[in-house]
């Protein structure tokens, strides 16, 4: 029988709504939020007051582009955390009323999950390829670096994660210290094409086991930079390109060494990347090119389903509702990945 869902997500400043059929997706509706830009970040306050204005359209846009009715919806998957809690409260208050209203059940679902899962999302003239499990997936963006062990829908496994920065944080501070506008992750990946990834040495950190950290880097960089402005000026816009190459040559080798080494540890050679910075045509070709020697078979996303969006949640909501697992009205965003743990009991 078929499955259709609604799936919401407004963790940071993404507002999205998507339907899918089974696994197929039918409609992936996101509206963006342009007045961070000229902060250099996100700010939480403005980014709720954003969904507010943004969630009604955007939902009603998405049934209407998937030609689904909302009496036809048999569940809402909604991002429960982690996120702004501003954020979240409007998605999951959302997802209450048009729960109430239409008595439709509701799954709850974790944000960094709902990344891994989108591997398995078909569109609606091409089967996507899909890892076998378990397999392993590296989840990269701006505040997540994880290496996790997936060995079903349900069942997932952090198995190395960053003990200070994430890479997304490192690219985005990075660039700022360089004057590059925000976000700072996609304009380095540009400036990068240009550039000698082997012009710069920066420091690579010694994390025991399967861990990252990214604060060595950054420091790292920082010097480097303060130390040649002081003899040049304009240091920064002469050799801008060749920064941002060795900067995400760095970054990039630093992912994909933890990640060989959970791949031998664990006799794993399915291997996934997740998330915001899995956008980086960098870590991308660098993904493929280790597979190609170590034999690995390598998972990219579609590049709609790196950054935020609800297609993703809807996929984690459809496998979370065949096993009966729904939420009730009294559930309640939460802002931390620990916190979320800790209350859903995964």
């Amino acid at each position: 029988m078929d499955i259709t869902i609604l799936g919401i997500e407004s963790s940071c400043d993404d507002t999205s709504a998507a339907v899918i059929r089974n696994n197929v997706l039918l409609s992936n509706v996101i509206a963006s939020q342009a007045v961070h830009v000229k902060y250099g970040g996100v700010i939480p306050e403005l980014a709720s007051r954003a969904h507010q204005q943004n969630i009604v359209p955007v939902i009603d846009t998405a049934l209407k582009e998937a030609g689904v009715t909302a009496d036809k919806l048999d569940a809402i998957a909604f991002t429960r955390g982690p996120g702004l809690l501003g954020s979240l409260m409007v998605g999951v208050s959302f997802a209450k009323g048009l729960s109430i209203a239409r008595n439709i059940p509701m799954v709850e679902v974790n944000h960094l999950q709902g990344h891994i899962l989108s591997h398995f999302l078909d569109l609606p003239d091409r089967q996507l390829p899909h890892p076998d499990f378990p397999f392993l997936c590296l989840l990269v963006s701006g505040g997540h670096t994880q290496i996790v062990k997936v060995n079903s829908p349900l069942e997932m496994e952090i198995i190395g994660t960053t003990i200070d920065d994430a890479a997304g944080e490192a690219f985005d501070k990075c660039a700022k210290v360089m004057g590059l506008p925000y976000p700072g992750g996609p304009v380095i990946d540009k400036l990068a094409k240009e550039g000698d990834p082997k012009a710069f040495r920066f420091a690579k950190p010694h994390v025991a086991e399967l861990d990252y950290s990214f604060s060595g880097l950054k420091t790292s960089f920082l010097y480097t930079l303060r130390g040649e402005v002081a003899a040049d000026p304009d240091f920064v816009e002469k050799h801008k390109a060749d920064l941002c190459a060795s900067l995400q040559h760095t970054i990039v080798e630093i992912l994909l060494d933890k990640l060989a080494k959970a791949s031998r540890l664990t006799g794993i050679r399915d291997i996934a990347i997740a998330g915001g910075v899995s956008a980086n045509s960098g870590l991308r070709d660098g993904i493929v090119a280790e597979g190609k020697k170590r034999g690995w078979r390598t998972f990219l996303p579609e590049f709609k389903f790196t950054t935020d969006n609800a297609a993703m949640i809807a996929l984690s909501g459809l496998f979370r509702y065949r096993e009966g697992r729904l939420s009730t009205l009294d559930v309640a965003p939460v802002a931390r990945i620990e916190d979320l743990n800790a209350t859903s009991g995964e």
